[in-house]
């Protein structure tokens, strides 16, 4: 069985020019693992229509799923729903079920539906809604990809509404290793192991531990015995 692939569309001038740190992709990654979903590119793009719509494009027809955060809110620099209509084809309005939720959210708060907030009912046609349980402004879903907030506890309620109806496969499994060699002595020797493991990936993170060097070997892949047999070998060969 190979699993499903995935990559991830992070839209935000704030991630780009340093002033907002992206926790998004590193929670989406590993809740992908454990459903076996191979998270195999990020992409981050500027608040710029043709840069979204671009990368949009490419990204939904070379994976199964593409997984988006950021620009869905009330203000003038939200693009990403218009810029996702376009990239589909598709035209876009204020949908009268994303209205209903927006309008039972600020109601209940005794807050204005006012024209800003109401942005966020806007939905391409034929979009299926996410729902939000924080904040109510859903996202939502055209073909494969799956639109959703930037603000970090939003996009992991809405992403919890999602996994469960995703296609999974395997888990991927991991064993760390730390050897107390430097990469320039291990590396024949890592190489040769990893050509026996085809069906594994082993990587290797270098460190320095005061005037030490010292690497961590991973090694990752779906079947436990094997990974057991290459965690042995390289424990012998290389410590």
């Amino acid at each position: 069985m190979v699993n499903p692939t995935a990559a991830m569309l992070v839209i935000g001038d704030e991630i780009l020019s340093g002033r907002t740190k992206d926790a998004n992709m590193h929670f989406l990654a590993g809740e992908l693992v454990a459903y076996g979903i191979d998270l195999s590119e990020v992409r981050i793009v500027c608040d710029k229509t043709s840069a979204i719509v671009f990368a949009v494009r490419a990204l939904a027809s070379n994976f199964d799923y593409v997984f988006t955060s950021g620009g869905i809110g009330p203000t003038h620099d939200d693009i990403t729903a218009e810029a996702i209509a376009e990239a589909f084809g598709l035209s876009i309005a204020i949908r009268e079920d994303a209205r209903a939720l927006l309008e039972a959210y600020y109601g209940h708060r005794s807050l204005h539906l006012n024209a800003s907030r109401l942005r966020m009912a806007r939905i391409p046609e034929g979009a299926s809604l996410i729902y939000n349980p924080l904040s109510a402004a859903p996202g939502f879903v055209v073909d494969n990809v799956y639109v959703m907030a930037g603000v970090p506890s939003v996009f992991r309620a809405m992403l919890a509404q999602v996994i469960p109806t995703l296609e999974c496969g395997r888990p991927l499994l991991s064993h760390t290793m730390r050897i107390l060699r430097g990469e320039g002595d291990i590396a024949d020797s890592l190489a040769e192991i990893a050509g026996s493991y085809a069906d594994l990936s082993i990587g290797c993170y270098p460190f320095r531990q005061g005037r030490r060097f010292g690497a961590h070997v991973v090694v990752r892949g779906m079947d436990a015995k094997r990974i057991n047999q290459a965690v042995k070998r390289i424990g012998k060969e290389l410590k």
